[in-house]
């Protein structure tokens, strides 16, 4: 029941988040905010997600693993109600981060919990389901959260999140095991308020930089204040022992440097991509909502399928090849995005690059999830996975941020501009490729 507990809680982030940008234009029409709005409905989310995992993690270690994913998964309910019932932008923007916070404390609490309870192959196993069964559980929401777009209202897409977190919670409290830590590490609360408000200033001067406003003082006053408080996070991370939110000490592995930048760069790649695709499909190629959500099919059933099959493997083979071929089949997938348009039909056009694409998303994101957990000693798993998933949530936040003129742009403007940003997203896919050279492969284990 852990690994159904597991499942169940990250299916939240997954879903909320494969949701919401199907219902973008929608919400765009109802609410207002042009390019900007829409840039900070998702990254108004992946913002505090991306600065407080690690801190969520920490959390998890020190006040139990059960504890705060109940906690999460509580917060990110309630702000999903208060979601629906949004009176204004503002007011939505604020739940939208109110729902990266449970997040960011139930994400690493989920996979830590995990780490914990199965150890070998058993684990690998069970992290290649939790990635399956999440994307199959993700599968659903773009259908459905079109469908309630287009038939009753884009407010409805939020409570899809609803029923699970109070189904999460039963779940936790009846069979999760509490758990204990006999050495739990103090909480950094001034490296949280460092990463959260540098990200924060980051993403306002990226957005702001590559909108209609363009790259004014304002704009560059707020990413270089982001630089900052960034160098000044990872300055204070370096004189930390006990407390660290990101132990600068594992940096000194060549295995985990490269994991880390690999993570970063495919996981932006996807991310700016994927919040773009539904995008261009409803507003450049005439698709419905619903037509949008379904068109991305492909992407969560594949990783389904494949997911628990390459965690298996890259428990017997080691992860480094399934990480160098990974990003490069990814690669083919979105240069394949080119011959989406509006003749185009799916079938020839966009189903194709969503397939390539997404097997080589299977041949990587188990294998990533199990060598980043492999790195660390039982005690700190939590503040591992927090790092990781940090890691890939930034990578996203930075590429939404930077998707400021695309979303801007109409027409057939509107899909010349997907095709650059999809030759983009194939040049980093690439370079993560090329940063698994930095891993060290593991010895083959014996069948």
């Amino acid at each position: 029941m852990t690994l159904v507990t597991c499942v169940l809680a990250s299916s939240l982030a997954f879903i909320d988040g494969s949701v919401v940008n199907v219902a973008l234009p929608a919400i765009e029409h109802s609410q207002g905010g042009g390019a900007e709005g829409l840039q900070w409905l998702v990254n108004g989310y992946l913002l505090p997600l991306s600065a407080l995992l690690m801190f969520g993690g920490s959390l998890g270690d020190r006040f139990g693993r059960r504890r705060i994913l109940v906690l999460g998964v509580t917060l990110f309910g309630v702000a999903s109600i208060v979601c629906g019932l949004a009176p204004n932008l503002t007011v939505l923007l604020a739940a939208r981060f109110a729902q990266g916070m449970g997040a960011a404390l139930l994400m690493p609490c989920s996979l830590a919990l995990l780490g914990a309870a199965f150890t070998g192959a058993a684990r690998g196993r069970a992290i290649g389901i939790w990635a399956a069964a999440g994307a199959a559980m993700g599968a659903a929401g773009p259908v459905l959260g079109g469908w309630l777009v287009d038939t009753v209202s884009w407010r409805m897409i939020f409570g899809i999140n609803v029923p699970i977190a109070f189904a999460t919670i039963l779940l936790a409290w009846r069979y999760v095991p509490a758990g204990t830590n006999r050495h739990p590490p103090a909480l950094d609360v001034p490296g949280a308020t460092l990463a959260t408000v540098g990200l924060a200033a980051l993403t306002w001067g990226l957005i702001t930089g590559t909108g209609s406003r363009g790259w004014a003082a304002p704009a560059i006053a707020g990413f270089a204040m982001g630089v900052l408080l960034l160098v000044a996070f990872v300055l204070w991370e370096g004189r930390q022992r006990q407390a660290a939110m990101m132990p600068l000490g594992m940096f000194g592995s060549r295995s985990f440097i490269g994991l880390t930048l690999l993570t970063l760069l495919l996981y932006g790649a996807l991310g700016g991509l994927l919040v773009l695709l539904p995008y261009v499909l409803i507003q450049a190629a005439g698709y419905s909502t619903t037509a949008a959500g379904a068109a991305l099919l492909p992407l969560p059933l594949i990783l389904s399928a494949l997911s628990p099959l390459m965690g298996g493997l890259a428990g017997r083979i080691g992860a480094k090849p399934l990480l160098v071929m990974g990003p490069l089949v990814a690669a083919v997938g979105f240069l394949l995005m080119l011959r989406l348009g509006p003749d185009a039909g799916y079938w020839m056009g966009l189903f194709p690059s969503l397939t390539v694409m997404s097997a080589g998303l299977a041949l990587a994101v188990a294998p990533l999830t199990t060598a980043v957990l492999a790195s660390v000693d039982a005690a700190h798993t939590g503040s591992a996975s927090g790092l990781n998933s940090a890691i890939a949530r930034t990578g996203g936040l930075i590429g939404t941020a930077l998707l400021g003129t695309v979303l801007a742009a109409q027409g057939a403007a509107l899909m010349a501009a997907f095709h650059v940003v999809a030759v983009i997203a194939a040049c980093v896919c690439v370079a993560a490729s090329a940063c698994a050279a930095l891993i060290r492969q593991e010895p083959a284990k014996p069948r």
